[in-house]
């Protein structure tokens, strides 16, 4: 038996869905504005995880170009059938150009190729699909309520797919709308067959700090469904905002090879305060069955810091990122397009094309990154480039268009020389927080080191022997409490022109990403 350290996806992969095929699991999580789009990972334990591709991962399938920080790819299912990987998932364009909606893709591999979207005749989020074992086929879904009794009252609606055409058939049934009254969007919806009674799990309360989980059951796929006297069956919510893990909710269930049950969940690490840097990661948890309905985290009642899976081989940490990150490496995002536009692999980094789009710009600047997935950590990137005047190259780490920090070397502006500067940019607002000459200096290495929440900013020539700190910046300004959204951090290098043409190339020898022992 191995204790599993929770989470097992640390960093930003919220929204967690999870199916079992053979001996194999595997997950897919939200994404919102980056790409490529809903990371697909496969374990043989539920504990050790591995990235094996993504969901979106191609020009055209879908267009996210424009689209602001916190839109995009939200809440994903995935389900496998007859050998055919089934996900349906929402793409949400806060502009509302008709770009927006939810969708259907399917692949026989999970790695993929995945299909090119097929758009659903149906408003709201968070789709679901459940084959029944009488061969049918159910999508179901959240949207706000036709008739409110209270301010942002949703319903979860059933409706009968037809698997071959791909679209929605027969009428529409509205099952649910939370298990307890003025409660705030009931979404998430996941249907499932258990000894013969149909039971819907659903998210809570908001994907703040008062979600929770809670589950009715039906003798119908389209009810009536009875919720449990028990709800919310699981929530971090009475525990306060000094909890360990807050926000816990959008649950899925997987049933192992042995028989076992486990749900994976979402959840919060607060650090500094009520502030959540490393987003909305994913958690698992134990579930038993008593009278009929589940019961999450059988004697605990909440998420533990580790849980015992009697199957699960020698644990090390899923997905993380650690050392030298290659150009290789699955966990490389950009924004809205794919990288390809902007960057070419070499050695052990990229060479980095300029843009005139900025990390200001809801389009595709040349920004490549990843996760933060540790409090404490250092990060370096060794940049090489000849910039010319109002050019820049740099590391940044991003919350939004709007909330951003910036170190990065610019080019010799009115005759000044290069320098490196740290740019804060917080509510849309830029002000410059610190800069270091330079002289004519083309390589440098410029570096972030976390450790807890005070980022320091630092940069070093190549082949020099110290570090100077250019700025050190609080991270509780960062983080989706203090700035909006639903996004984790995320650390990266850019290159940029600043809406100047350009033919500049900026050369990223390594970056390494190197947690450090707490």
């Amino acid at each position: 038996m191995s204790l599993v350290a929770n989470p097992v996806l640390p960093g930003c992969y919220p929204d967690p869905t999870i199916c079992r095929v053979g001996a194999d699991y595997y997950l897919v999580t939200s994404t919102f504005e980056y790409f490529p789009g809903l990371p697909v990972f496969r374990s043989r334990d539920l504990a050790t995880w591995e990235q094996i591709g993504h969901v979106v991962d191609r020009a055209g399938q879908l267009d996210y170009d424009g689209i602001a920080s916190s839109g995009g790819l939200y809440a994903p299912t995935l389900r496998h059938h007859d050998g055919v990987f089934w996900l349906v998932c929402t793409l949400v364009d806060q502009q509302d150009d008709g770009r927006g909606g939810n969708f259907l893709m399917t692949a026989t591999d999970p790695a993929g190729p995945w299909s090119d979207p097929v758009w659903l005749d149906v408003g709201g989020i968070d789709p679901s699909i459940f084959f029944d074992d009488d061969s049918r086929v159910w999508m179901h879904g959240t949207r706000l309520a036709a008739q409110p009794q209270w301010h942002d009252q949703t319903e979860v609606w059933v409706r009968e797919l037809d698997p071959d055409a791909k679209k929605l058939v027969g009428p529409e049934h509205v099952v649910w709308n939370g298990a307890l009254r003025d409660v705030v969007w009931a979404e998430g919806p996941h249907l499932y067959k258990v000894d013969g009674t149909y039971y819907l799990l659903a998210a809570e309360g908001g994907t703040e700090t008062n979600h929770a989980v809670s589950v009715a059951r039906a003798a119908s796929v389209t009810g009536p469904y009875e919720g449990s006297r028990k709800n919310p069956i699981l929530t971090h919510r009475h525990l306060g905002a000094a909890a360990d893990v807050v926000g816990v909710g959008h649950a899925d269930l997987v049933q192992a090879a042995d028989g076992s049950w486990w749900a994976t969940v979402l959840g919060m690490r607060p650090y500094g305060g009520l502030h959540y840097n490393l987003g909305r990661e994913t958690f698992l948890v134990l579930v038993a069955w008593e009278d009929g309905w589940p019961v999450f985290a059988p004697g605990l009642g909440r998420v533990p810091a580790e849980v015992e899976v009697p199957f699960a081989a020698q644990v090390r940490a899923g997905a993380a990122v650690s050392g030298v990150v290659h150009p290789g490496d699955l966990r490389w995002t950009s924004l809205r397009g794919p990288a390809a536009e902007f960057a070419s692999p070499r050695g052990d980094g990229w060479d980095l094309r300029l843009r005139p789009s900025t990390l200001r710009d809801p389009v595709t600047p040349a920004f490549l990154g990843v996760r933060q997935q540790d409090r404490d950590v250092d990060v370096h990137a060794t940049i090489r480039v000849a910039l010319a005047d109002g050019e820049e190259a740099g590391l940044a780490i991003r919350q939004s268009e709007d909330d951003h920090v910036r170190v990065f070397l610019t080019g010799p502006d009115a005759g000044r020389g290069s320098r490196v500067a740290v740019v804060r940019r917080e509510g849309g607002v830029e002000t410059t927080l610190g800069e270091v000459a330079l002289g004519d200096e083309v390589a440098i290495r410029l570096s972030l080191r976390a450790r807890g929440q005070d980022y320091a900013f630092l940069a070093c020539l190549v082949g020099g022997n110290e570090s100077v700190t250019v700025a050190v910046v609080d991270g509780r300004t960062l983080d989706s409490v203090s700035t909006g959204g639903f996004l984790g951090l995320w650390i990266g290098v850019y290159a940029t022109s600043n809406g100047r043409p350009t033919t500049t190339t900026a050369h990223l020898e390594s970056f390494e990403y190197l947690p450090s022992p707490s």
